[in-house]
């Protein structure tokens, strides 16, 4: 049986007093950052009794809203939600920016969706950047502190996910959302404890009081998180009893976690009866969960060291023996923290405190935090090519494709495969599996930013366009089926750069050129490449033959040439016919200036003609006049 090799005062002083230096970063003057959000509200809500604002969810995600069903006395006064139907997408995600770096508290409660064709009690489960924390439970409705998840969770890049995630059984519906930022340092259990951890609240109890309470009407320290207690008044009806005071409680309210100093004014304590105290709650199995447990000596009966010790067992291993509060604090009424890591095997923890001496045990609040390691994200790059994909290609609503493409692992993106690079600490994306999915877009050039990819399948769509060439520099690239889409212009060279291609379907389009040299000869290397079903391909066995090939650049420059002769001849055409009219203007201008002048001249000189010739006629009229007569 394993015992604590630390001391109590070590332990004490490292839990109260060393854990409190860490946070000197911390400015706790100022009220840490917070943002509430109603989900589904279509204006921002206020909630009694502290006024509470919560904003409204617009432009943070997309579903449905709806009206809410108050399933439980706890969660928020609110009348809306938001739900997400499964014709929407498996994945549908918050995405919240402007979040300043540090660790947060994020509590998300859950309603039922008022409408009567929606079924009743959805079963879903919950991430938080890229890592699932959560599986809903059936007949959580009727559960108090199942109808919310509370985690601790750092942010690293000003932004945080939380992603529902459908398991076909209901529409997630979604009530509030709370981001609450904490200390830095709060709940560090371990000294190699990372920023990449994340903490969910399997249990919070407060001890001695049956009524459930937040931090907030404790009268909490704000940088404590407003974490939420469930009341226990009693572990074992008549074999422990509640006690209660109203003497200030020192050491309570200080750094790292805040903890509200009424969390210490009441407790539970054993009796003659059943002297031990005992706790048992179910847990996931197979998990690391860090247990924190709360102690103050409020008993009047108990005002010296010795008086109560008792020893702490967490399914039935001593962790800490001999714990002897007063002894440990110094005094009566002062709030003393143990903590400590554990592994659970099996579906139960049970907390134990045996006491020694004939004394009596005690306890005041008891925490259990599941410790789950944050997933790997996916490059960021990758994430965006991926976005750019899906609108190019017109993907359905029902791909859903939202959050991130490889985590958490138990829910990728449909269509995408991952492989993990250990060099990068990323995720990747190797493989497109889109085909017969009705896509009718385009490819666009950013594709060739999934650098990773080994296979690309979008046959049996509508896709049209050119192919780009940049899938020439996917190097990794072995699979590329286009096949039966509706795809035109020639095939670009750089795909025969790709020397492990494998298999190209190029099949059933309506492309057209010659065939790229490298891509020809390929098959006699064990490759499979297919382009029949292209009227205007040619270049290659199989195919029509081609006549003088030119380039690309060789037909747009006769495609100029040819313009620029055109033009030419239209523009010499119009000179000529332009000079050709001003000619003929010209002669009809000088043609009516002579006219008056050639008409007179003319008239001259048949006056001069007439005279020359008046004797002669006078004669030969006599002559004939006196000749014989030739006809009678």
């Amino acid at each position: 049986m394993w015992r604590s090799s630390i001391s109590f005062q070590q332990w004490h002083f490292l839990i109260l007093v060393g854990v409190a230096s860490l946070c000197v970063s911390a400015d706790h003057n100022r009220d840490p950052f917070a943002i509430r959000i109603s989900c589904g509200a279509r204006q921002n809500v206020h909630t009694p009794p502290t006024d509470t604002l919560w904003f409204r969810d617009f432009g943070y995600t997309g579903g449905r809203l709806g009206n809410a069903s108050q399933s439980s006395y706890i969660i928020p006064k609110l009348d809306t939600l938001r739900y997400f139907p499964l014709s929407d997408g498996p994945e549908n995600c918050y995405n919240i920016n402007r979040i300043p770096r540090g660790r947060y508290l994020v509590r998300l409660f859950f309603a039922l969706v008022g409408e009567p064709d929606v079924e009743s009690e959805p079963l879903f489960d919950i991430s938080l950047e890229g890592t699932q924390i959560y599986s809903m439970q059936p007949g959580w409705s009727n559960v108090d502190e199942q109808s919310f998840v509370e985690a601790l969770v750092f942010v690293m890049d000003t932004s945080i996910s939380i992603c529902f995630h459908s398991t076909g059984h209901g529409d997630p519906s979604i009530l509030s959302i709370e981001i609450l930022q904490v200390d830095d340092n709060a709940y560090t259990f371990d000294s190699t404890q990372g920023k990449g951890t994340l903490l969910r609240t399997a249990k919070r109890l407060t001890c001695g009081t049956g009524k459930p309470a937040f931090d907030e009407d404790y009268d909490g320290d704000h940088w404590g998180g407003d974490r939420f207690w469930l009341g226990a008044k009693t572990f074992d009806q008549g074999s422990d009893m509640p006690i209660s005071t109203e003497s200030k409680i020192i050491q309570a309210s200080v750094p790292p976690n805040f903890y509200p100093q009424r969390l210490y004014q009441s407790a539970i304590v054993s009796n003659d009866r059943q002297p031990e105290l005992s706790f048992q709650m179910e847990v996931v199995p197979n998990k690391n969960y860090s247990i924190w447990l709360h102690f103050s000596e409020i008993d009047p009966r108990i005002t010296k060291e010795g008086q109560r010790v008792f020893d702490v067992l967490f399914n039935g291993d001593i962790i800490f023996t001999d714990v002897d509060i007063i002894h440990m604090t110094g005094k009566q009424f002062a709030a003393l923290v143990l903590n400590r890591t554990i592994s659970v095997t099996g579906r139960t923890l049970t907390v134990t405190l045996r006491p020694s001496n004939g004394s009596h045990a005690i306890i005041n609040a008891i925490e259990v935090l599941e410790i789950i390691t944050a997933e790997f994200k996916t490059s960021a790059e990758e994430v965006t090519a991926l976005q750019t994909l899906k609108s190019a290609l017109g993907l359905p609503l029902r791909f859903g494709w939202n959050g991130d493409p490889c985590v958490p692992q138990q829910h990728p993106w449909s269509g995408v495969d991952c492989q993990f690079d250990s060099k990068s600490g990323r995720w990747v994306i190797d493989g497109l599996g889109l085909d017969n999915q009705g896509l009718r877009g385009f490819l666009p050039r950013d594709i060739s930013k999934l650098r990773n990819l080994q296979s690309i399948n979008l046959s049996g769509n509508s896709i049209h366009g050119a192919i780009p060439s940049s899938l020439g520099t996917i190097t990794k690239l072995e699979t590329l089926d286009l096949s039966y889409n509706k795809l035109n212009g020639s095939i670009p060279e750089s795909l025969g750069q790709l020397t492990t291609l494998q298999i190209l379907n190029l099949n059933g389009n309506s492309l057209s050129g010659r065939v790229p040299v490298n891509l020809g000869g390929r098959p006699l290397h064990r490759a499979s490449f297919n382009f029949t079903g292209n009227a205007g391909l040619c270049g290659i066995p199989g195919l029509p033959s081609c006549g003088p090939h030119l380039s690309t650049a060789a037909k747009i420059g006769i495609a100029f040439g040819a313009l620029f002769v055109f033009l030419l001849l239209v523009v010499c055409i119009t000179c000529w016919w332009k000079r050709r009219q001003n000619i003929l203007r010209a002669q009809r201008i000088a043609a009516s200036r002579e006219a008056p002048y050639a008409k007179a001249r003319t008239n001259f000189a048949r006056d001069v003609q007439m005279t020359r010739h008046q004797p002669g006629q006078d004669q030969s009229r006599n002559t004939a006049e006196g000749g014989p007569h030739l006809l009678s």
